[in-house]
């Protein structure tokens, strides 16, 4: 799930919960499907599923697991039939939500999502109620440990790959750009063998919410918890800072 931290957290990449695991392999399975069916199979013409494998890659998915997952879409087109659906609402202390999904059943994932906010003292708002206070944008996050170049050299490739913005973290780099240019600087980086920890268009809070009442983190993470199982749940941005997932 994405927009958990002010800077995604590089965690991902360490994840070795065979369930979250699971989960982020299923969420990226369904993307590579809709990727297929709305422009082939072939990643060189189709830049939407380039970016879906490469946001795989950075998740640890297995080449031969991509390989498959395009195979099988592009064999049964037909059988893709995912909407894609936005929700956005209010979990506790007025913070703000979006959940993106993609579903074969919008009754299924309308319900648990309601499920989800309601059971963690929050509602589901009506479209655009939150999702003015986040800019759309992609970024790119490298984990120092697995790069070791000079800070000034690596901002100024990026730059001149077209990024926007360029952050130095203790632990990563957070390249952020804008979503029409994001593929162009993530394969300009992948040509310079630059290894992602993560790499995606995302929604970025403009300010953040820290929750104090030890009631509100609960909640919220009961929120959070209920959202990561569901299978139709493919993103979720918050601006809630200093959460634990």
């Amino acid at each position: 799930m994405s927009g958990h931290s002010k800077f995604a957290n590089i965690k991902h990449k360490k994840e070795k919960n065979d369930a979250k695991r699971g989960k982020i392999f299923t969420v990226i399975g369904r993307e590579i499907a809709v990727a297929v069916k709305e422009g082939g199979p072939d990643p060189n013409n189709n830049s939407k599923l380039r970016d879906v494998i490469a946001k795989a890659k950075a998740n640890n998915m297995p080449n031969d697991t991509i390989e498959r997952g395009i195979k099988k879409a592009a064999g049964n087109v037909d059988a893709v039939n995912y909407v894609s659906i936005t929700y956005e609402g209010y979990g506790p202390n007025g913070t703000a939500i979006i959940v993106e999904a993609l579903t074969d059943n919008k009754n299924r994932t309308a319900s648990n999502v309601r499920n989800a906010f309601t059971k963690g003292n929050g509602n589901v708002g009506t479209p655009g109620c939150v999702s003015f206070m986040f800019d759309t944008k992609g970024q790119i996050i490298v984990a120092k440990e697995e790069y070791e170049t000079d800070s000034d050299e690596f901002m100024l490739m990026a730059l001149d790959a077209g990024a926007e913005d360029f952050n130095e973290e203790d632990e990563c780099y957070e390249i952020l750009t804008t979503p029409e240019d994001f593929s162009a600087v993530r394969e300009a980086l992948e040509k310079e063998n630059v290894p992602m920890a993560q790499a995606e268009v995302t929604m970025i809070p403009q300010t953040y919410v820290e929750l104090t009442s030890e009631d509100d983190k609960k909640s919220f993470q009961k929120i959070m918890d209920l959202l990561d199982e569901d299978d139709d749940v493919q993103n979720v941005y918050h601006n809630v800072e200093n959460d634990e997932e």
